[in-house]
């Protein structure tokens, strides 16, 4: 896996191998890492992964950290790493930000694979309240490992993982650490979702207390031509890290029949 790291283009790694290749974007408080665990089952395989801008090894790139601008960065990576075959995985905000990137209908896009996703239309509890107190779950290390313990997870992870979690989680840029939860989350993007048309597969976490099934099923699913439709038994909101080995055989299964 090589690393790429330029002073406009979001910080990414890459990995050339059978195709086509898998991007994958991140959650709200993730970094390229959080997939790790699921590439590590994909031997052979094509594999991206990128720091979005604001965060990890792109913390220090300029604002602004809307998911328009995720949604260009991605584009920019791609077209840096000379990616013209792959699909799209994106968990969570990455996942929202994989539908505005699949909304342009880009070359060499097969399909996205939509990971415990930000829907395109937003849950009716986002209120500006709900949006407010969100937007301090990272302030501390304390505060980052009761929303790890409490609300993002429903499995016992390792040690190694849970700080692995605090420690993305606070390597963020202020700006972009209040920006998803202040604006990103409420965002209405089912005009954009609208306009993908490439197979989706969304993945929703059968305990996910963040964007839980019943959501998905609802608030995004609807708004996408061709998509199916999978629930990972026991897991909350990480499932990236609660149930690698499960996402990367559905990752797999759906890219190979794409």
């Amino acid at each position: 896996m090589s690393t790429t790291q330029h002073t406009l283009v979001p910080v990414y790694d890459h990995r050339t191998g059978t195709g086509p290749t898998l991007v994958f974007l991140h959650y709200w408080g993730g970094s390229a890492r959080i997939w790790d665990l699921v590439v590590d089952r994909l031997p052979g395989r094509a594999v991206a992964a990128v720091d979005f801008r604001g965060w990890g090894r792109s913390r220090a790139l300029p604002g602004p950290y809307t998911l328009g601008r995720f949604a260009d960065d991605t584009l920019a990576v791609l077209a840096d790493a000379g990616i013209t075959d792959y699909v799209l995985v994106g968990h969570s905000m990455g996942g929202k930000v994989a539908q505005l990137v699949a909304a342009t209908r880009p070359a060499g896009l097969r399909a996205i694979v939509l990971v415990g996703s930000g829907p395109a239309k937003p849950a009716a509890r986002v209120t500006p309240e709900y949006r407010e107190a969100l937007s301090h779950a990272y302030d501390s290390a304390e505060s980052v490992a009761g929303a790890r313990d409490h609300v993002l997870t429903a499995t016992e992870l390792p040690a190694a993982l849970k700080a692995r979690i605090v420690t993305d989680s606070r390597n963020v840029t202020d700006a972009a650490r209040i920006e998803w939860p202040l604006r990103g989350i409420a965002q209405d993007i089912t005009e954009h979702t609208r306009r993908i048309d490439v197979p989706a597969l969304v993945v929703a976490g059968e305990h996910d207390q963040v964007e839980p099934a019943g959501v998905l099923r609802d608030n995004l699913v609807p708004y996408l031509a061709r998509a199916d439709f999978v629930v990972v038994p026991r897991t909350g909101h990480l499932i990236p890290l609660e149930a690698p080995a499960d996402l990367a055989d559905a990752v797999t299964a759906f890219a190979t029949a794409v």
